[in-house]
């Protein structure tokens, strides 16, 4: 990594250490939030989506790409429907069953 990129804060959504600058804008390209580069964003405390509205247990959530499962060679495809996920309790993860698979999926990658 380039001292430049350690000049930016991760994202406040996804964690991301890829965030750039566009004028006053900080953008994550990983999941596309974007916000005030003079605001110093507060973590979540809620779990979000990616559009931002809040999450809870139960809900039914839609996976917005194509996802990778560590340590396996499954690929959750972008469309795939979850239902009734559980919030953990790190506010950026949940948890659901897919394909008769637990997981836990990163919620910057999810909308309602």
């Amino acid at each position: 990594m380039g001292s430049d990129m350690n000049e930016f804060p991760d994202c406040p959504v996804c964690a991301a250490d890829s965030v750039y600058s566009d004028g006053q804008m900080m953008i994550c390209p990983v999941c596309g939030h974007e916000w005030n580069a003079d605001e110093i964003p507060d973590s979540p405390t809620a779990a979000v989506d990616c559009n931002g509205a809040p999450l809870q247990d139960g809900d039914a959530v839609t996976v917005i790409k194509d996802l990778k499962v560590k340590g396996s060679s499954m690929v959750i495809k972008r469309g795939t429907k979850v239902k009734s996920i559980r919030l953990t309790d790190n506010p950026e993860e949940v948890d659901c069953r897919i394909d008769g698979s637990g997981i836990v999926l990163k919620t910057c990658f999810l909308k309602k």
